[in-house]
């Protein structure tokens, strides 16, 4: 007798949301389900609470921890074959695992904004602009201006039209459209164009390379040579070393087995300059993605390289998240720089995630660097990476002689020695530029007698006590201890005791007064916010007249500035008695970044160092050039405390209007923790510091706790940091208090 066939398996949808929960969330399959594969990888919108959102299915299964009339049904399957490669659905996977992160809201930081707002892929609407005639007055017109006759011929030699992404790529920028659309030689059309990649031209290049020294040549072959294999490649060239030209000539070689390159950079000021370089070099189409695009901009340039249209894909952190069609070679270059790590939400280091995809995908990574992560070089020393060195400058440069200029007793206006001056209007007066540089990194500073150099020491650690001002206290931020504010110096009893760092603020308005007929270029955040503001401040910049340059960080990371002869760095001190363990480190290689911005091409360079401190064994090292030496004594250092990358660390903190409530989740979550069986084994083998006020307590209204797991090994940290999350999922007070899980953290403030 027969069996009758048996019902069919109920399938369920298991959802990554854009929501803060670390889990997945199962659904039935839609209403009109007509049996279609349902591939992970496509986007779902489904009903959660009150709200309709827009998830990405994970996987299929027939079996659900929810009754199954508890579960609703998902309102749409937006795709019908997976938006996300099945490669990069396993690269978010694993950063959302590492980093203790909903993989929802990983999903979200990997997507564009229009697919993570449900609209159709596949096709996007885009503006083309094709040439329309040109009578002879338009013709004159034109002539006067170059950039609108270069892009007029160029949209002359596409008749089908190019859209905003594709003149991007040629070197087209948007403003030179609209001059082009005012003078109405433009005609703009709607189009519809499918995600397919065109050939690229025969001609990969439109520059001949450059020819290389011995070094280079070396780096150039070594990683051209596994090109199609993992292998982490340390590259470590001095400041103007040539090392951009050794990523160019790998890109050649990459593209050359028609692969695509995948460059990440620190900062979007970087992009034009660097976009720039790489246009004049390649003819292949180029993809820019950074937080300044449009949303229908950087879905083109997503999709240019999903397709394979794009040769080049050139971004920032979020760009390791790009999907591939051929994928060749991933570059990161200045990968010390802390810009690479996300500071909210997601925290992720956009270089270790690429280290792991470049593994993932089997192909070479270069990190390059003139002062590489103390753990990149324990990797290389460890036989992780492979080093690769650029010793000597490019062409004929020297180095820039570095000084040290002791602030102690001296008269300042507003940071400024008065001595200054003089030396600046002398480089001025040669037709040179100077880079006046102020390093506002970090805020715990201590307090310091300007009169004798007198520091607030902890006399209990070695370490200095942090000044605090809510409430106003020294304290110390390794042992606890506490000590009131001295109004006279303890040592030679003056009244010039200043918090290092003070004095910056009205550096500007000083150099206006010392030099009213010098055209002064700030760059920070709040110069650079506009939309191409950065780029129009470059060209300011090299036009090569006479000029002060002066900013913070965003001056340090890569530029190139072949009239600055004299670099001026404000305060050095503060950075060498930061709480943060790192903070000799980030110093150390701001000092040496941003003396490297001088004395390029044919101009010698100078370097003044303004400090309290001259003596400091960091300052006369660098002063001497013996960087590699100044690392070898840091890795001793974290070595006999087990810091990374000796151990490893995670930053757990709670925030609240409410001093105590912050305070209060931390320690519940500890003590919940503790009461179960396996933490006993779990605690012999991961210090827990905390919970503890961050060495800012108060920010933007709100009181920050923080509890710091250390361990030599990550799988117990990892294990207790699973446990600790659990705890303050399920605590009452995490409704009313920020929290947040940092694994890696670069800033212990």
């Amino acid at each position: 007798m027969s069996q009758p066939d048996s019902q069919a398996p109920t399938t369920y949808l298991q959802v990554a949301l854009p929501v803060p929960f670390r889990r997945l969330f199962d659904y039935h399959t839609p209403h009109r389900w007509n049996g279609q594969p349902l591939q992970p990888g496509i986007r779902v919108k489904v009903s959660f609470g009150n709200r309709q959102l827009i998830g990405v299915l994970i996987s299929t299964t027939h079996q659900s921890d929810w009754p199954a009339n508890k579960l609703k049904p998902v309102l749409e399957l937006i795709d019908e074959q997976p938006l996300i490669p099945p490669e990069l659905l396993k690269l978010c996977q694993w950063t959302a695992k590492y980093y203790h992160h909903s993989l929802g809201e990983t999903l979200q930081v990997a997507l564009p904004a229009v697919l993570r707002q449900g609209k159709t892929a596949g096709y996007g609407t885009a503006t083309k602009y094709s040439a329309a005639a040109a009578d002879q007055d338009q013709t004159i017109a034109l002539s006067r201006a170059p950039k609108q006759l270069a892009a007029y011929k160029a949209l002359l030699e596409h008749p089908s039209g190019l859209t905003l992404a594709g003149l991007k790529g040629l070197g087209i920028a948007s403003h030179i459209i609209q001059g082009l659309r005012q003078k109405q030689l433009i005609i703009a059309v709607e189009a519809r164009e499918p995600a397919t990649a065109k050939p690229w031209p025969n001609s990969l290049l439109r520059q001949p390379a450059l020819s290389l020294n011995p070094a280079q040549q070396q780096a150039v072959t070594k990683v051209s040579q596994l090109l199609g294999q993992f292998c982490c490649f340390l590259l470590q060239g001095v400041t103007g070393s040539g090392k951009t030209e050794v990523y160019l000539q790998i890109i050649e070689a990459c593209l050359k087995q028609k692969r695509q390159a995948l460059v990440l950079i620190p900062e979007i000021g970087l992009t034009p300059q660097t976009l720039q370089r790489f246009q004049a070099r390649f003819s292949v189409p180029i993809a820019t993605l950074h937080s300044n695009l449009t949303d229908l901009e950087r879905w083109q340039a997503w999709q240019a390289a999903a397709s394979g249209q794009a040769g080049i894909v050139i971004g920032t952190r979020s760009a390791i998240f790009t999907p591939l069609a051929k994928p060749g070679v991933i570059i990161i270059d200045e990968e010390h720089d802390g810009s690479f790590k996300q500071q909210d939400n997601l925290r992720y280091s956009a270089r270790d995630v690429a280290v792991y995809r470049a593994n993932q995908l089997q192909t070479p990574i270069v990190l390059g660097s003139a002062t590489p992560a103390l753990e990149s070089l324990y990797n290389a020393a460890m036989g992780r990476y492979q080093k690769l060195e650029l010793p000597d400058r490019a062409g004929d440069a020297k180095p820039p002689a570095i000084n040290m200029l002791d602030l102690k007793g001296k008269p300042l206006s507003d940071g400024l020695a008065l001595d200054l001056q003089p030396l600046i209007a002398s480089h001025l007066t040669k037709g040179n530029q100077v880079l006046v540089f102020i390093n506002r990194r970090g805020f715990a500073p201590t307090l310091i007698c300007h009169e004798c150099g007198w520091l607030s020491d902890c006399s209990h650690c070695d370490a200095h006590l942090t000044l605090h001002r809510y409430p106003p206290l020294l304290r110390c931020h390794h042992c606890g201890i506490e000590e009131s504010i001295p109004t006279l110096c303890p040592q030679c009893q003056q009244n010039s005791l200043h918090p290092v760092g003070t004095g910056t603020e009205r550096c500007e308005a000083t150099l206006s007064q010392w030099f009213p007929e010098t055209e002064l270029v700030r760059i920070d955040r709040d110069t650079t916010q506009r939309k191409n503001a950065m780029q129009e401040l470059l060209e300011k910049i090299h036009q090569e007249k006479p000029a002060i340059l002066l900013g913070t960080q965003m001056l340090a990371k890569g530029h190139h500035f072949p009239k600055v002869s004299l670099v001026v760095v404000v305060d050095a001190d503060s950075g060498l008695f930061s709480a943060d363990f790192r903070g000799v480190e980030k110093l150390a290689q701001l000092l040496t970044q941003v003396a490297g911005r001088a004395g390029r091409a044919a101009t010698e360079g100078e370097v003044i160092i303004q400090t309290h401190q001259p003596d400091h064994k960091m300052l006369q090292r660098l002063q001497a050039g013996l960087y590699g030496e100044l690392t070898q004594s840091l890795l001793k250092e974290r070595q006999g405390l087990s810091l990374p990358p000796f151990g490893y660390m995670v930053l757990l903190r709670a925030e609240s209007p409410h001093q105590q409530k912050a305070e209060a989740l931390l320690n519940e979550a500890c003590q919940e923790v503790q009461q179960t069986e396996v933490t006993a084994s779990l605690l012999s083998s991961v210090e827990v510091l905390g919970p503890l006020p961050a060495p800012m307590e108060k920010r933007q209204g709100r009181f920050r706790y923080q509890l710091v797991l250390h361990a030599r090994q990550r799988q117990p940290l990892h294990q207790l940091t699973h446990m600790l999350i659990q705890c303050l999922e399920n605590n009452k007070l995490s409704r009313q208090v920020r929290w947040s899980v940092d694994v890696d953290p670069q800033d212990m403030g």
